[in-house]
């Protein structure tokens, strides 16, 4: 933020709030598909649901997914590990590195998504910002060329 060197102190007025809203999401290698789960709290119960979720989208085919996770502690969780050893068969989970976020491709959807949806607009409410940032999410819903381009999918 550029300030006149003549203010001293500038004064920034913002409206208070530490209300957040988050998602999981996933893309689909072979044709850009995404997909998208709003969560209020990023933990196992959540992110159980979102995989349950993407399991039932991506099993259709008869296909085995692979879905490639970062180490985030709610991966692993105790929670739902019994399920995922029970459908290893059809549906594997595979942890990157860690500290490697450039390797996993939804980064870079996360980084898009910000720039197009709420980069230098103000929101006047957690609603306005959810209404731009799912309405950038169900143009990608189906298969998209924005994400195949930006994945580097072929």
């Amino acid at each position: 933020m550029w300030i006149p060197a003549e203010i001293k102190d500038p004064v920034v007025w913002h409206h208070p709030t530490r209300k957040s809203v988050g998602y999981f999401g996933a893309v689909r290698l072979r044709d850009g598909k995404f997909i998208f789960h709003r969560a209020e709290k990023f933990n196992a119960e959540s992110f159980f649901l979102f995989v349950r979720d993407l399991r039932l989208v991506s099993c259709h085919s008869g296909r085995k997914v692979e879905v490639i996770l970062d180490n985030a502690s709610y991966h692993h969780a105790k929670l739902h590990r019994r399920w995922r050893e029970k459908s290893a068969s059809r549906f594997a989970t595979n942890y990157l590195p860690p500290y490697s976020p450039e390797l996993n491709p939804i980064e870079w959807v996360w980084k898009l998504v910000r720039r197009l949806a709420a980069h230098n607009r103000h929101f006047s409410s957690i609603e306005e910002i959810t209404r731009a940032v799912e309405h950038t999410f169900v143009r990608w819903h189906v298969q998209s060329d924005t994400i195949q381009r930006l994945c580097a999918i072929n």
